[in-house]
């Protein structure tokens, strides 16, 4: 695939993000964002047996942070949240196919954070629960 294809394929999923809007009982609600640009991404999360059986996200900002989003959605469901707490820059960066400047690896990782974030508040809460 050249430049040109990658490219595009960013600019779909920013243009038409997959999984976008609300989640009814979500079990993972979590937002937060990146003070540097202000770029802002909040996800809801069903758990079933431990494994991510549906997510939704609802954002805004740069095209990299919300296509990022957007592809992480698809690329999360039916993993376990282990599996998502593993989740590295690596990884996301290979998901969006592009070259990343290193100013704007925040806004490609600000998805990923915000579900694992949303992920050890989860776990807190059940610790502090037993």
């Amino acid at each position: 695939m050249s430049a040109e294809m990658y490219k595009e394929y960013i600019l779909q999923h920013y243009r038409r993000p997959r999984n976008h809007g609300t989640l009814e009982d979500a079990d993972i609600i979590h937002e937060d964002d990146n003070p540097l640009c202000g770029d802002r991404v909040r996800v809801a999360v069903k758990i079933e047996d431990d494994r991510i059986a549906d997510i939704r996200f609802q954002g805004k900002g740069c095209a990299i942070s919300q296509a990022s989003a957007s592809i992480m959605t698809d690329k999360v469901k039916g993993k376990t949240l282990d599996e998502v707490k593993a989740i590295d820059t690596e990884e996301v960066l290979g998901w969006l196919r592009i070259p990343v400047s290193p100013m704007r690896v925040k806004c490609a990782m600000l998805g990923v954070k915000v579900l694992q974030a949303g992920i050890h508040q989860l776990e807190r809460e059940q610790a502090e629960s037993n």
